[in-house]
């Protein structure tokens, strides 16, 4: 008899879950309040990309008079048509998992699901009716969520998180974006690209804190030339709503009228309500559900999974981590390993990343008692100096490798340019496969192509790279 698991939460963590558990033969319920799909699908990642590539186009089409294509009339944005278009990829995407899972006999059970005991979800249908759910196995996969901060009450009008700010209806004449992470660049690319006048508030010095700070301020750069105002080490101490203005009066003596204010300062966990102290399931300190490297709570047969485990909140994560504690449901024991994990953002130009930082790499020398200056080494190149980035106009770029001098092991890899999302991949490879830096620059890399700027910085390591113009060290 097949062993029963029921996932409670059908995100990129639970619908992967729920797919890996049966084709390893298992009987699969899954328990979800909302859309297949979670928040990534619906309200994050592929909704505000789908928008973002309306406006990277819009950037191409502006320039098209200098490669020689002849538009009629000024580039112009029809946010209804968009948003139409974002739904229709939502959509698709989401009757895509609903024919996953009819095509896996999967049962998705649509209600709110609670833990009565560590083998027993009960679930609050639509329609007022509950039932029970028993299994052998329980994955939770609930996520994250908006944040709800007494100084920023969500109306969803003046006041909004990016759910409501990927439904444009009107684009807004001014925006304040709180928070200059990941999801608040997006935004500002987004926006300022449709000709809205956004000012970029960050508590910390620099925006995009967590990224290679040599990144981050190449991004504040770009940011700037599309005409966001970038406002570092200052907060908004007080915001004040009239019928037609808010106004936010910021910690630097600034005071600011706008249309609307996005919130974009972090998530919380949704680890609230869903019975874990019933199960005797462990949360930790920030409200996190604590599990192991098997994504094991420490109740046996009770897993968790996703943002509501406070690791790595992305959505490949979650799906690995769905994957990792299926498999050691069914029997097949399974570790997680965060060492490796690629992460893309979407901002105009894009950033992509894996490993260290060039800081976090000199701080771990200094924690070893090594020289930072002599144990790690850094390669540089500017998508400028390639023909591909040359022949399309997307020559604003650079690679950077990062690499431990000793053993010649690849550290890090950040890439801010066009497609940098994907071409970090070819880093992130290296880096799980344990190759060298030099081991890598030898492979042979195809020309023309944006590829070739990762070539050419790692053999900058050693100062072998081609198209860089910069003379060898002397002994």
């Amino acid at each position: 008899m097949s062993k029963h698991l029921a996932i409670l939460g059908a995100g990129p963590g639970g619908y992967v879950a729920a797919i890996r558990a049966a084709q390893l033969g298992a009987r699969v319920t899954v328990v979800e309040n909302q859309a297949l799909g979670g928040v990534c699908l619906n309200w994050g990642c592929i909704p505000s990309k789908a928008l973002l590539s309306v406006v990277e186009l819009g950037d191409k089409a502006k320039k098209a008079k200098d490669f020689g294509l002849l538009l009629n009339g000024p580039v112009a944005y029809d946010p209804a048509v968009m948003v139409a278009r974002k739904n229709k990829v939502v959509s698709t995407l989401v009757k895509g998992i609903a024919t996953l899972f009819k095509t896996w006999n999967i049962e998705h059970v649509e209600g709110t699901g609670e833990l009565l005991d560590a083998r027993t979800i009960r679930v609050s249908k639509p329609d007022g009716a509950t039932l029970q759910v028993a299994a052998d196995g329980i994955i939770i996969a609930t996520g994250s969520s908006w944040p709800n901060l007494p100084l920023f009450p969500i109306d969803g009008s003046q006041i909004i998180t990016s759910k409501q700010a990927l439904d444009l209806e009107r684009v807004p004449a001014s925006l304040l974006i709180v928070g200059g992470g990941v999801e608040g660049c997006e935004f500002a690319s987004l926006y300022s690209g449709l000709g809205t006048q956004v000012t970029l508030v960050e508590l910390v010095p620099r925006i995009l804190p967590l990224e290679d700070e040599e990144i981050s301020q190449t991004m504040e750069r770009e940011l700037k030339k599309r005409g966001v105002d970038i406002r570092t080490g200052v907060t908004v101490d007080q915001i004040v709503r009239q019928p037609d203005v808010v106004t936010a009066h910021l910690r630097d003596g600034l005071s600011l009228n706008v249309e609307q204010v996005l919130v974009s300062v972090g998530r919380g966990f949704n680890s609230h309500g869903i019975g874990l102290e019933k199960a005797g399931v462990q949360v930790g300190t920030r409200g996190e559900i604590v599990v192991n490297e098997r994504m094991e709570t420490n109740i046996p047969g009770v897993y968790a999974i996703g943002d509501v485990v406070g690791k790595a909140m992305l959505a490949h994560v979650a799906s690995q981590q769905g994957k990792v504690a299926v498999e050691n449901f069914m029997g097949h024991a399974r570790a997680i390993d965060y060492d490796v994990i690629p992460t893309g953002i979407f901002t105009l130009p894009e950033i992509g990343r894996v490993g260290l930082t060039e800081q976090q790499a000199r701080d771990r020398c200094v924690g070893a008692g090594k020289d930072p200056q002599q144990s790690v080494k850094v390669g540089r190149f500017r998508y400028g100096g390639l023909g591909k980035a040359q022949a399309t106009g997307d020559i604003q770029g650079l690679v950077k490798v990062v690499v431990d001098a000793e053993s010649d092991r690849i550290l890090g890899v950040h890439i801010l340019g066009a497609h940098a999302t994907d071409l970090i991949h070819e880093a992130a490879l290296a880096m799980h496969l344990g190759a060298t830096v030099s081991r890598t620059a030898e492979m042979i890399h195809a020309h023309p192509t944006l590829a070739e700027g990762l070539m050419e910085a790692m053999e900058d390591v050693h100062g072998h790279a081609i198209h860089l113009a910069r003379k060898p060290a002397t002994t």
